[in-house]
Order: C-alpha cells, then sequence, then structure tokens
C-alpha cells in the first residue's frame, strides 16, 4: 500500500525538496501571482500538492532551463490559461483544498 502525499507542506519542507532557501520561496510568491499558498493565521505558510507542484516548476525554469522571472512568468501565463468551462472546475478545486485545509485545522484545534 502506498503512502498517500501530504495534504499540507511547510514552506522549510518546500526549500528543502527543491534546495533552496525559504526566503527565495517568499520572494517567488511575491513575483508569481499563481504562487499563493494559504497562511495560518500566526502567518505560517501551507503549500497544497499543487503548489509544490508549482515551486517545482519554477524552480526547473529559472535554475535547469535557465529562464528569466519574466521568462518563466511568459511560460506560467501561457501554460494557465484555461478555457472558461474549466474555470468552474478550477473553482471547485480550490475550495476543496480551503475545505480541507479548515477542516484539519478545526481537528488540530478539537484536540
Amino acid at each position: 500500500m502506498t503512502k498517500d502525499p501530504k495534504q499540507f507542506y511547510k514552506i522549510s519542507e518546500v526549500a528543502e525538496i527543491i534546495g533552496e532557501n525559504t526566503s527565495l520561496l517568499r520572494y517567488w510568491e511575491t513575483q508569481f501571482e499563481q504562487l499563493q499558498p494559504l497562511k495560518t493565521k500566526g502567518g505560517a505558510r501551507k503549500y497544497t500538492l499543487n503548489d509544490l507542484e508549482l515551486v517545482k516548476q519554477i524552480h526547473m525554469l529559472t535554475k535547469e532551463k535557465g529562464l528569466t522571472l519574466a521568462g518563466v512568468k511568459e511560460v506560467l501565463n501561457k501554460t494557465t490559461k484555461i478555457p472558461s468551462k474549466n474555470n468552474k472546475a478550477l473553482v471547485i478545486n480550490k475550495l476543496q483544498t480551503i475545505k480541507s485545509y479548515l477542516l484539519a485545522l478545526k481537528s488540530e484545534l478539537d484536540d
């Protein structure tokens, strides 16, 4: 039986996965509108699996392919443009992610 991936990752875990500093991840949040991890009341970032995949893509494009941030933005804007009929699915997916986060947070508070 395979272990399910984590639902949320701390910024330090994401940084370790890609081999970079947490400060770079915080900087990328200011540069890429697509990268907006959830934040706890205390300000701790909670990266979803989708956020992690986006970070990996940004890392690959900047560090391995040598693209500038402007070049990465262009690539991301081209690849994230989705026909309007799929916008509903994206909204539902994001809301499900938020719901999962809130349920996990509620569970922690109930303990």
